[in-house]
């Protein structure tokens, strides 16, 4: 049975379903590797063995406490929460949108939360799966780890990058297939079957391209003083440089770097170093010093600077969509992206607004297609928020541990 999901909207969603259950992906090209073109007795279009494909998305939250090392996996479907290994000491928790990074001072924890997508442009498959904890990465607390369909690169402090084999990371094991020579400036970037790097050559940092066995490839001619920050779009890679960002695509077979400057002087403590965004959206988010937010449109290669209160954390769902911030006072706040101004406010969302929190472990907000979650450590819950309607509250979780850190997985 093959289960296919265009991007449209959801109207008519019974209907669409039922006509793709009896066809299949509409306009999908069969192909001879694909054997379920030609028969029901041949394995389905986009079976995963040990998978469940479904036909909606499949989010799932991942959660951890620090302090106790407890963590937790929310399934936003059913409500219920699985236990899985305890990490203590946790100071990051990152995601690839399938897999959990919880990053620790000795090693990096590998946590497979069962729940991923896989984007073929004209159409999305949602899968689920068990959750289980896959192992350690050989990188610490500060390592940078990035990933596409065939790798994970894990770049540590020192610039040193080694990549993983993905498809051994969705069996369960931890297997390096490559150790990349030479150091390089921030993550190192997995992209269209390559990797994107700043190498430092001579005192300055160059975009280098690099093929999949570490051979350099292509140097696109662009200056990116600084680089900090990188974020995967529709449009291509973004890379935070001092200036602005690049922008870096391929095109033709070629690969090209376009620069989207600030357009004014931007002091260093106010430039966009760590985006948020919905994954795969072209609108992206950074904080603009204590008391802005920077929305960067990718496809109008344009950035704007909404003047907020203090900001704790921003995301937007892009498209139309408010820019959503929480602040210090505890709520979450919209704000209209092209006029700047304040359009709707929560009641204050956490228990203990406006405390300082060490790096990584503040209060976040993850954004999908249709909401928003807002982690509330103190009160151990996380809140789920309707950012169509106002920035209504459509549910809330009561936890058993402290989510102090919180990351989307599914989307």
């Amino acid at each position: 049975m093959t289960i296919c999901r265009n991007v449209t909207p959801w109207a008519s969603a019974a209907l669409v379903l039922t006509a793709l259950l009896t066809t299949g992906c509409a306009g999908e090209k069969r192909d001879a590797a694909h054997p379920d073109a030609r028969g029901p007795s041949a394995t389905p279009h986009g079976y995963v063995e040990g998978a469940r494909e479904t036909a909606e998305q499949q989010s799932r939250l991942l959660l951890n406490d620090p302090g106790s090392g407890n963590t937790r996996v929310l399934d936003l479907v059913t409500g219920k929460v699985h236990r899985t290994a305890a990490v203590k000491d946790a100071v990051r928790l990152t995601t690839d949108g399938r897999f959990g990074y919880l990053h620790t001072p000795g090693g990096t924890h590998v946590l497979d939360s069962g729940a991923w997508m896989v984007d073929h442009g004209d159409h999305v498959h949602y899968y689920s799966a068990a959750t289980r904890d896959v192992g350690e990465l050989p990188a610490g607390s500060r390592a940078q780890i990035r990933s596409d369909a065939a790798v994970t690169a894990a770049t540590d402090e020192n610039g040193r990058t080694v990549l993983h084999d993905r498809a051994k990371l969705e069996k369960g094991q931890v297997v390096t297939s490559l150790a990349l020579r030479g150091t390089y400036a921030g993550a190192v970037v997995p992209y269209e079957e390559h990797l994107l790097a700043f190498a430092n050559r001579g005192g300055t940092t160059e975009l280098v391209v690099l093929d999949r066995k570490g051979e350099h490839v292509a140097s696109p001619d662009v200056a990116c003083d600084a680089p900090l920050g990188d974020a995967v779009t529709r449009r291509g890679v973004i890379l935070g440089c001092a200036d602005g960002a690049l922008l870096v695509r391929k095109r033709g077979g070629a690969f090209t770097a376009e620069k989207i400057p600030y357009g004014q002087h931007v002091p260093e403590r106010e430039r966009a170093t760590a985006f948020r965004q919905r994954p795969g959206s072209d609108t992206l988010t950074a904080p603009a010093g204590d008391d802005a937010v920077w929305v960067l449109d990718v496809t109008g290669r344009e950035w704007k600077r909404v003047d907020t209160g203090p900001v704790v954390a921003a995301n937007t769902a892009g498209e139309g969509s408010p820019l959503l911030v929480l602040e210090t006072d505890g709520s979450l706040h919209g704000y209209d992206i092209e006029t700047g101004k304040r359009t709707a406010r929560t009641e204050p969302l956490l228990t203990a607004p406006g405390q300082d929190q060490p790096d990584g472990s503040a209060p976040v907000i993850e954004v999908d297609r249709s909401r928003a979650y807002v982690n509330d450590p103190e009160g151990r819950k996380v809140f789920e928020i309707d950012y169509n309607d106002g920035l209504r509250i459509a549910r809330s979780f009561d936890l058993d541990v402290e989510p102090v850190l919180m990351a989307e997985t599914g989307r």
